[in-house]
């Protein structure tokens, strides 16, 4: 048994979805060439997007989406209550991601111009760790399979299971990339959480910083990049504030 409570045979693992698109645990099934191993080490006991199996026996449950209402906050604590290990899977469990948005706006003109005016149960969106502990967090719009799949493997076989510090700029630069700042646009490479390999960058699209900060970032250097290039404030905010991954961040300015 290791040191987070299972035992090292094949893991069992459930896979739950809230509020989201279901693009994360897409991710993680259509891992094609390599599923054949990658299933080899698991037992997967609840998983929609790949069996109608539902079983209640997990050791590791993966939890995609985020919190809108209230009988999701119920079924997500039976979740935690049963798994040994929860992980927050993807952007919107992490950081609320783009579900977020709907919390600039005032409830009543939601319902209204959303829903028609048609009776409904929403609330702010929220974090899956606004609700219950979580043991692990793999950011990401939609997250990476190679990177879930290394972290997983770590889980099962007793291995570190982290993400990298640094930003995506590293990466970026890896890929021998021209800097987006460069050509007038502002990217949160910069301030942003690597391990995508620098996707959006080097399909010559900002980062929106969907894998949230990485460590130790200078956020007052950035907003100063920002300012010297002579590019927008408040389009540096509403990047920002898409994944809901910078909040405190946006806070210091206020």
């Amino acid at each position: 048994m290791n040191h987070l409570g299972f035992e090292l045979t094949r893991v069992l693992i459930g896979s739950f979805d809230f509020t989201c698109c279901e693009g994360c645990q897409l991710q993680l099934a259509n891992k094609e060439a390599t599923l054949p191993e990658f299933l080899a080490l698991v037992d997967i006991r609840n998983f929609r997007e790949i069996s109608s199996e539902r079983l209640d026996d997990y050791d590791i449950a993966l939890v995609e989406g985020s919190i809108t209402r209230s009988d999701e906050i119920e079924r997500l604590k039976a979740i935690r209550a049963r798994a040994k290990v929860l992980v927050a899977f993807g952007t919107c469990a992490c950081f609320g991601g783009v579900n977020s948005l709907k919390n600039r706006i005032p409830q009543e003109e939601l319902v209204r111009e959303v829903y028609d005016g048609k009776v409904i149960e929403t609330m702010p969106s929220m974090r899956i760790g606004d609700i219950v502990q979580v043991d692990l967090s793999i950011p990401g719009c939609p997250v990476s399979k190679d990177e879930v799949e290394r972290i997983m493997v770590g889980l099962v076989t007793r291995s570190a299971a982290t993400l990298p510090k640094y930003p995506v700029c590293v990466e970026c630069k890896q890929q021998l990339n021209t800097c987006l700042f460069d050509l007038g646009e502002i990217c949160l490479g910069p301030i942003t959480r690597a391990g995508c390999d620098a996707v959006c960058p080097t399909g010559k699209t900002a980062c929106l910083g969907c894998r949230g900060p990485a460590e130790d970032i200078n956020y007052p250097s950035f907003v100063q990049l920002v300012k010297d290039k002579e590019l927008s404030a408040a389009d540096m905010r509403e990047k920002l504030s898409l994944y809901n991954g910078f909040g405190g961040y946006l806070d210091q300015e206020n």
